[in-house]
């Protein structure tokens, strides 16, 4: 039986037979008879396949071994949680993204409490100057999802907490115009914080805000799956979104 999962994951990253079988090192026949004959190939080779697609070993191949070795990546990909955001430590999420050389991610709908943080706008600064992509996603404060999640949270002003949080990185955005500024209309579920291949996700709860919901500290594992999820979620969503207007970064 042939593996469509594997076929369709393939195509999903545009990639080919080769191009896998160069990124893992194994010869590109025995790629196609995984392929066409449902070959089940050895563990080292299933979760270096499953790196390359950026998926769960489990989507690509059903084996009850393999599921219980991805259940336990992913619970190692888990470094800690923290009951409510306000108790992870102060000073962790600007440890966390100054250790970022390549990717800085902000996924939030107002992430309000880093744009009052001028140590963070210094942090950005020097990330963007040493050449890492910096992506801030802030919530479009106009569309319904921002008005929605005012209400969930039971105060219904989210919108002008984003407009607060473009006026405090309106003088960023005057100075360092290579940050990624754009809004998205995205129901999130989670705020994301990216660093490289470390992040903080924020699940949202309906009727609380975000300060008393849990948070996750991720560190991503070959083979693992759950880092790869929520980093997903970044990529989808800045492809949809808007970049800022003079009108967002000015309000008139």
């Amino acid at each position: 039986m042939s593996n469509e999962r594997l076929r369709s994951a393939l195509l999903a990253r545009n990639l080919t037979v080769q191009s896998l079988a160069d990124a893992i090192d194994v010869n590109p026949k025995t790629i196609e008879r995984w392929i066409t004959q449902g070959k089940v190939p050895y563990r080292r080779h299933q979760y270096a396949t499953a790196a390359v697609l950026k998926v769960d070993v489990t989507t690509l191949w059903e084996d009850g071994k393999a599921v219980d070795t991805a259940t336990d990546l992913a619970k190692a990909e888990i470094a800690t949680v923290y009951p409510h955001r306000h108790t992870v430590p102060s000073g962790l999420w600007r440890e966390m993204y100054s250790r970022a050389q390549q990717n800085l991610d902000v996924l939030v709908y107002s992430g309000l409490f880093l744009s009052e943080d001028p140590l963070f706008h210094d942090l950005v600064r020097a990330k963007v100057e040493a050449g890492a992509q910096v992506r801030i996603l802030l919530g479009d404060p106009e569309c319904s999802a921002v008005r929605q999640r005012g209400v969930d949270e039971g105060h219904g002003i989210m919108g002008g907490k984003i407009r607060n949080a473009l006026l405090l990185y309106r003088p960023l955005l005057k100075s360092h115009p290579d940050v990624g500024f754009r809004l998205h209309d995205s129901t999130l579920y989670n705020s994301i914080y990216r660093s490289d291949d470390e992040m903080l996700v924020n699940p949202h709860v309906y009727g609380i805000g975000a300060y008393m919901a849990p948070v996750l500290h991720l560190r991503r594992l070959p083979g693992g799956g759950l880092f790869d999820t929520y980093a997903n979620s970044i990529e989808h969503t800045w492809e949809n979104a808007r970049p800022l207007t003079d009108r967002d970064i000015t309000g008139a």
